[in-house]
This record gives structure tokens, C-alpha cells and sequence, in this order.
């Protein structure tokens, strides 16, 4: 199995957003042939072989209509996230969107009204901050608190916001992106704590929930109470754990009856349907398997072996360069603020100097200021030439 991540697969001409020209030209003003693109969380790994098999049958059938999900999807939801988190999901539960980005705008529009305020936690993924401003709802920033080495809740500051009587949304990244926390069962109960105390829906935005590092533990919100269960939206996919991005498939979970109606209104409401892609069904049920499982714990293995090759390398080689610790997903939040430059300067030196396209910290953020987010899963071979890159660039005499 290992060799299947070390199998190098070329993504440049093949239309990814992530290695074109055009995509790179979204973060970057800088970019030639030898750039390397470290930015948007897209895996340079083939999918397992049993989502690719079962796609491929799919396609020779020849007939592409209208689909709809049978009893089989939603028992392949319900063995993977039983079997994965202990958390039992009920069919008539899940409504399927065509991402987490749509469903989070779709929960905005379905709990809120124009002028109310939705809480997030910055530095924070760019959406959350923009689907609440497009919506015309008013930003809560509860900013995270830095260490030096992590994050922590401002539990305070959170409470202070969600006793604000225009406060009628919260939405949580967990794990959280870009600050590669994995929020451990007593700070959920915190937050649960405050939601149902205060009446704030809660959005768990879960879609890195399968990406769990060095042996901690991921609790889903749908585990900590029957209270918060029955005040969530949360938010599923198997695109990140996968890289099924392309096949536009999300599975949102909402137990109770009421605000699932008003979710599922909403999406009418604006000519969608909550139905899956025909092929984002089937690499759904391909991926929640044994052979999709087996696949996961490999390719765990495979980033945390990125992971300490890059921090032992920054660590000892550019030890201006400070990592925080990163305890779920593939993105390492870096920290350049020892060497005291402006963002023009630091994209200069990222962008010409290293050929290197990643994610600047201000896009999650003020907060995120001399931070870069860095995606690492990619072949050995291009995490090492970034690491010589940066040393050749950052390196003091």
C-alpha cells in the first residue's frame, strides 16, 4: 500500500485547479514552470483503487440521467461514521449538497436574517468570513489565541458574543483549518455549553474529521450532548479524506426535524435539489468501506511522515521559520514572523525567489498575519524541493 502513495502522479495539463497557471494566478502574482503550488487542500494522491473501480463501472453503463440515492448510500454514511467516530446517523438525517462552501451559505440563509450576527473563530477557512458578509449578516470575530506552539478557544470572549441578542449562528472548523487543531471533547463541551445556554444554532464544519494525526482524537459534535445534537448542523464529505473534490458531494447532518425543514426549504427555494452527483454517490459508497478505510490509515501514515520530515528539517536548518503543532489535516500553519515582513515582501520572497504558491496567512484573517499555510500532501519529492527551496531562501548566512 505504500507504494501506491509514493506512485508519482503528474497533474500538470490535466485541468487541476491546483497545479494550472490559471489556479496558481488566483494566490499568486508570481508563477512560472518551475512554480510548485502548496495552496488550495487538494491531494496530489490517486483515490483507492476500490472509488476508482467502482467510478469506472459506473461510467460504462453509458446512461447519465437523473439519479437518485438508494438505501445503500445512506448505510455506507452510517457504517463510516459508526465505525469511524461512534456516531450513529439516521438515514432520513442526511441531506446531501453539492459541497460544505453551499451548505454553509444555505444554514445562513435557512437560521438567520439580514442584519443578525453569525460568530466564527479567525484565522479561520476564507468562506466562513465571506458567506456571512455575501448573506448581508453581520461578522463575530471569537479570535483563537496563539501560544507560540497552538491555538486555543477564547471561551470568554465566545460567551460574551453569543449573549448577543442579534447572535443566531455560530460556525465551528473541527479539526480547524488553517490552525491544524483537533478540538478535544472538553473544549467541545464548552462550546456546546454556550450555544444551547445562549440559543445559537451551531454549524461543525467536520470535513477533515477523517484526518486525524499523531494518535489524537476526534470527537464529533454529534457525540458531546443530546442538546447540541438536536441544535447542529454538521457539515460532511468525503473530498477532503479522499480527494473527491471534482465529484461535488457533501452530506449534511441534521438531526432535528424542524431546522432540517428549514434547511431543505432553503435549497428549494433557490432551484437546487438535495440530491448527490451521480458519480460524487458512488465514490461516496466506494470511499465509506473497508477498502476505503484501509487506504486512510495509510495514507495517515504517509503524512505524518511528511509532517516531521518538514518540521525537522525547518527545525534545524531555518529555525527562524516556527511550526505550530499540527494535530489533524495536511496543512501545516506556518509561522514567519521572526524574520519582520510585510505581506508585498514575504509574497515576494515565497512567490519569486522560492517558486512557491502557497496560502498567505491574511486570507483567514487579520489575525493571520506572517502566517502561511502550506499543503504537504504531495509526493516526498516535492515536499523535498520545497524544503531546499525555502532553505535557499530563508536561510541567514
Amino acid at each position: 500500500m505504500k507504494n501506491y502513495f509514493d506512485e508519482y502522479v503528474e497533474r500538470r495539463g490535466t485541468d487541476s485547479r491546483k497545479w494550472s497557471k490559471v489556479g496558481m494566478e488566483e494566490m499568486a502574482e508570481y508563477i512560472d514552470d518551475e512554480s510548485i503550488p502548496l495552496w488550495v487542500a487538494d491531494m496530489d494522491f490517486k483515490a483507492p483503487k476500490i472509488v476508482i473501480e467502482k467510478l469506472k463501472e459506473r461510467a460504462l453503463e453509458g446512461v447519465f440521467g437523473y439519479n437518485i440515492p438508494d438505501a445503500s448510500y445512506y448505510e455506507s454514511i452510517r457504517y463510516w461514521n459508526e465505525k469511524r467516530k461512534g456516531f450513529f446517523v439516521e438515514p432520513n438525517w442526511v441531506i446531501s449538497t453539492t459541497g460544505v462552501v453551499p451548505a454553509l451559505n444555505f444554514a445562513i440563509k435557512a437560521y438567520t436574517e439580514k442584519g443578525d450576527g453569525v460568530i466564527i473563530q479567525s484565522p479561520v477557512y476564507p468562506p466562513f468570513k465571506n458567506s456571512i458578509i455575501n448573506n448581508g449578516r453581520e461578522v463575530l470575530d471569537s479570535r483563537l489565541i496563539f501560544d507560540g506552539e497552538t491555538y486555543h478557544m477564547n471561551f470568554e470572549d465566545l460567551e460574551e458574543k453569543a449573549k448577543n441578542p442579534k447572535t443566531k449562528l455560530m460556525i465551528m472548523c473541527s479539526p480547524h483549518n488553517p490552525v491544524g487543531r483537533v478540538w478535544t471533547k472538553e473544549e467541545l463541551e464548552k462550546v456546546a455549553d454556550i450555544c444551547v445556554k445562549n440559543k445559537v444554532i451551531l454549524v461543525a464544519d467536520e470535513i477533515h474529521s477523517d484526518l486525524i494525526l499523531f494518535n489524537n482524537k476526534f470527537t464529533t459534535i454529534g457525540n458531546i450532548s443530546e442538546e447540541i445534537l438536536n441544535s447542529s448542523i454538521i457539515c460532511t464529505s468525503p473530498s477532503k479524506t479522499f480527494n473527491l473534490a471534482g465529484l461535488r458531494v457533501a452530506n449534511i447532518i441534521i438531526p432535528n426535524e424542524k431546522l432540517r425543514e428549514k434547511f431543505l426549504n432553503k435549497i428549494i427555494e433557490i432551484g437546487e435539489k438535495p440530491i448527490p452527483n451521480l458519480f460524487g454517490a458512488v465514490g461516496v459508497e466506494a470511499a465509506y468501506s473497508e477498502e476505503g478505510e484501509e487506504w486512510l490509515e495509510e495514507l495517515i501514515k504517509y503524512l505524518e511522515e511528511n509532517f516531521k520530515i518538514f518540521k525537522e528539517f525547518i527545525e534545524k536548518n531555518i529555525p527562524e521559520i516556527k511550526i505550530c503543532k499540527l494535530e489533524g489535516t495536511y496543512l501545516p500553519w506556518i509561522d514567519f514572523r521572526g524574520y519582520n515582513l510585510v505581506l508585498r515582501d514575504l509574497k515576494n520572497k515565497l512567490e519569486k525567489d522560492a517558486k512557491l504558491v502557497v496560502d498567505n496567512g491574511e486570507i483567514f484573517g487579520n489575525i493571520g498575519a506572517g502566517f502561511v499555510r502550506i499543503n504537504i500532501a504531495c509526493h516526498r519529492s516535492i515536499l523535498m524541493e520545497t524544503l531546499k527551496r525555502l532553505e535557499k531562501t530563508f536561510k541567514r548566512k
